[in-house]
């Protein structure tokens, strides 16, 4: 078998579905070495996670990018269109869109070409307020192409299906839920140098809760900073992500409220330095409205920390029993969860009911329930 990815997010982009896009490539090429793969991307990029994957296939993983003047001028062109005539050169047995989309001509191969595509959510058509209205219509456009062309459906979550069968009408038959793990990075235990160093880097506080994801109005961090005002003075606030126009609003809110010396917003952290500041954390806290999946409770579930996630999308799917789940904007009852979190027979058994849940989703599975779905549509099967 040859499969071909639309491998734009794996070299382009180093968090979310970049992520989600090296972790099917390393697993696919880690469990199943016999096959050959060939990634497309318009655009070469320095990625060394990526550059890394490759160079352990041996060679059975290889970039492809745009052959010809035309291609390489019209690099975005060629991904959604002129890539079609390069699967089918290359004798590929299935392309898998990685990142919702596919080639808006992916019916134009032969019909022996099958097509799979990943997608992650649709949270755009459930906050509208939260994406410009172009950026809307052309997602829905895309999204809802792939959908309806693709021989099959990947979603992140059962929440995700949900959403695509509802929106889009999609016969449920035709959509395969598989989780995606978390790198080992987040359960491997940092030393106590190396948690010295971040701690020292960082200026981490001794008790705190953390929480990881942009900085924005879906990810909802103003609740939990709201929270913060209900806890001990001694409970302090980690927020790490990429600042937003909303981060205004939290800040507004720290100064007028005397928190200035217990909320601490960290940006542009290296991805090495995540797993050792989850692990320096008493707690984490995700208050997003919705999401695809959730990584981040897994990641939190990996480094031993008590979670503390909203309702109302798929945060339970990915927090599993152990975790204590409110409504997102209610203050009293984050504060109130929190507070459980740093009590120590609770926290003991959060801890190991997360760590039970988050051994489910592992590479392995994924690798194979991916492949499993290849071969069915092959009829190998």
């Amino acid at each position: 078998m040859k499969v071909g990815f639309d491998g734009k997010r794996a070299a382009q982009n180093f968090t979310g579905l970049g992520n989600y896009s090296r972790y099917a490539l390393e697993a696919l090429q880690k469990y199943y070495p016999g096959e050959e793969y060939c990634v497309y991307i318009p655009k070469d990029v320095n990625n060394p996670k990526f550059e890394d994957i490759l160079l352990q296939s041996g060679g059975a993983m290889k970039k492809v990018l745009p052959v010809g003047a035309l291609a390489r001028k019209f690099k975005s062109l060629w991904r959604v269109w002129g890539v079609t005539d390069d699967v089918a050169a290359d004798g590929v047995s299935v392309y898998h869109g990685l990142s919702n989309e596919l080639p808006l001509n992916i019916r134009s191969i032969s019909p022996a070409v099958k097509s799979v595509v990943t997608v992650h959510d649709i949270i755009f058509r459930r906050l509208p307020s939260c994406y410009p209205f172009v950026d809307r219509c052309i997602y829905d456009y895309k999204f809802r192409r792939a959908c309806k062309n693709s021989d099959h459906i990947i979603a992140v979550s059962e929440c995700t299906k949900r959403d695509i069968v509802k929106d889009y009408g999609i016969a449920p038959e035709k959509i395969s839920v598989i989780y995606q793990g978390c790198d080992p990075l987040f359960s491997q235990q940092a030393s106590a140098e190396r948690i010295a160093e971040v701690k020292s880097k960082y200026s981490l506080p001794d008790k705190f809760v953390v929480s990881v994801g942009t900085i924005e109005e879906r990810k909802n961090l103003l609740s939990v900073v709201k929270a913060l005002t209900l806890l001990p003075g001694d409970v302090h606030l980690v927020a790490v992500g990429r600042r937003t126009k909303y981060t205004a609003l939290v800040d507004k809110f720290v100064s007028e409220n005397n928190l200035t010396h217990r909320v601490h917003l960290l940006h542009g952290v290296p991805y090495l330095d995540l797993p050792v500041i989850y692990q320096c954390a008493g707690a984490f806290a995700y208050m997003s409205l919705y999401e695809g999946f959730g990584i981040p409770l897994l990641e939190a579930l990996n480094s031993r920390l008590p979670v503390v996630a909203a309702t109302g999308s798929c945060l339970e799917e990915a927090g599993g029993p152990g975790s204590i789940y409110v409504a997102p904007f209610d203050v009293e009852a984050i504060a109130s969860a929190l507070e459980k979190c740093f009590d120590s027979d609770v926290r003991d058994k959060m801890i190991a009911c997360g760590l039970e849940w988050a051994s489910r989703f592992t590479m392995e599975q994924f690798a194979h329930q991916t492949m499993r779905c290849y071969k069915e549509l092959l009829g190998d099967l």
